[in-house]
């Protein structure tokens, strides 16, 4: 199969670019409304571990998944 068609149906690919997406949106606000600016870093600082987490849930869920040989073919 296509890398990037295995890539564009991994999930940990999609958590990475909506966090992304979240951060540069935080970040214009903060530079379009600088009285927000301890608001938006607090957020970011509040986000960021979640997505992490969440990806590395992930990640742990396909190799424990792999190991047990229950692979579902997927590039997740």
């Amino acid at each position: 199969m296509n890398p990037v068609s295995l890539l564009f149906q991994s999930r940990k690919f999609w958590l990475l670019i909506l966090d992304t997406i979240v951060a540069l949106v935080l970040y214009a606000v903060s530079n379009f409304f600088p009285a927000f600016r301890e608001h938006v870093g607090f957020l970011v600082v509040t986000l960021q571990p979640v997505f992490v987490f969440l990806i590395m849930a992930i990640a742990i869920e396909d190799a424990a998944g792999k190991i047990n040989g229950n692979s579902v073919g997927r590039f997740d």
